[in-house]
């Protein structure tokens, strides 16, 4: 689950086969419920759920095959 630090309207990108990504500020809450606040201009977080990072995408998306992909 994703949303603006500032409840403002979130600018999300889902990258086809890929990341979901968000510009600006969020708020990303991982499976275990840790809060994570974004600062970067732009942040990928992972669909695939395989990424070694997660939430935050590393690439893996990349190495499936096109039918395991988000």
């Amino acid at each position: 689950m994703s949303g603006r630090a500032d409840d403002g309207p979130a600018d999300v990108v889902l990258c086809p086969g890929g990341p979901m990504l968000l510009r600006g500020e969020h708020v990303v809450v991982d499976d275990a419920g840790t809060r994570h606040t974004t600062t970067r201009p732009v942040t990928a977080v992972c669909r695939c759920c395989r990424s070694g990072r997660l939430p935050w995408c590393d690439g893996t998306h990349k190495v499936l095959p096109p039918e395991q992909r988000p």
